[in-house]
């Protein structure tokens, strides 16, 4: 399979794990020795600055540290969005386009002209060498291009639905599928 960096898992239906029913994922990198990716759709109560200091003025809307998957929750990733044109930003590692992630012991200074804005992300989704794959294989995900605003919508709860419905024809149906299918 060709590397799924920079594109999007989005779960399907089937998908009944509570840590990912219903999420969004961008995956960061997608190598030989695996995959990692950060969910974009669940947000927390935490500010950044309660947690970062001055990178919370750099956060985009909501401005709150998001639940990037249950690997190594303690830990922060840290998505950045570069304005247009710009290149060479130190502490960027670009995953595709616009979007990268950024090292967060620099000065978020260091960024602060470069970039339109950054989500911190606690914890991440790991899959081990060939997982990600079988999952794709047997439905657990959907996989499609990301848009540049996907990883820092501002209503993050409708990422879910949104990324469904701008696939057009079934798929669009599916953003519509009750969360318990028991219940309709």
């Amino acid at each position: 399979m060709e590397s799924l960096a920079g594109r999007l898992l989005v779960a399907t239906p089937a998908l009944r794990d509570p840590n990912f029913e219903r999420t969004v994922v961008l995956v960061v990198a997608h190598e030989e020795g695996g995959a990692l990716g950060v969910v974009l759709n669940r947000a927390t109560e935490v500010p950044v600055a309660e947690v970062l200091g001055g990178w919370g003025s750099l956060a985009g809307d909501p401005p709150v540290v998001f639940e990037g998957g249950p690997v190594t929750p303690e830990a922060a990733i840290c998505l950045a969005r570069a304005r247009p044109g710009v290149t060479g930003l130190a502490g960027f590692t670009q995953i595709s386009g616009a979007i990268g992630t950024v090292d967060l012991s620099k000065s978020p200074e260091t960024l602060r002209s470069g970039v339109i804005a950054v989500r911190v992300f606690a914890g991440y989704a790991g899959w081990s060498p060939g997982q990600l794959e079988d999952e794709v294989a047997t439905r657990s995900w959907f996989v499609f291009d990301a848009l540049p605003g996907d990883a820092f919508a501002s209503r993050p709860d409708d990422l879910w639905p949104m990324v469904l419905r701008r696939q057009g024809g079934l798929l669009a149906a599916v953003a519509h599928f009750p969360s318990d299918p028991n219940l309709n």
